[in-house]
């Protein structure tokens, strides 16, 4: 019988965890970007969010595929 891979269950939820925090702050950052367009930091901070919401992605789909590996491998 197998038995759950402790330490790459672990790295999994680290990533889901760095995912939870970019997962909020893209969409206000960008909704705030939105509000604001006439001001000259609009292009960077539009593009801060769209970075962090990647990231936020990126990080989710990274954490679920290590936890999907670490229970069915």
């Amino acid at each position: 019988m197998k038995h759950t891979n402790k330490s790459l269950l672990l790295k999994g939820l680290k990533f889901l965890a760095g995912a939870l925090p970019l997962s909020f702050v893209g969409p206000v950052v960008l909704f705030s970007s939105f509000k604001n367009t006439d001001n000259p930091w609009f292009l960077p901070v539009l593009i801060f969010a769209l970075i962090a919401m990647a990231a936020a992605i990126y990080l989710m789909f990274k954490g679920i595929n290590t936890v999907m590996k670490a229970l069915f491998d």
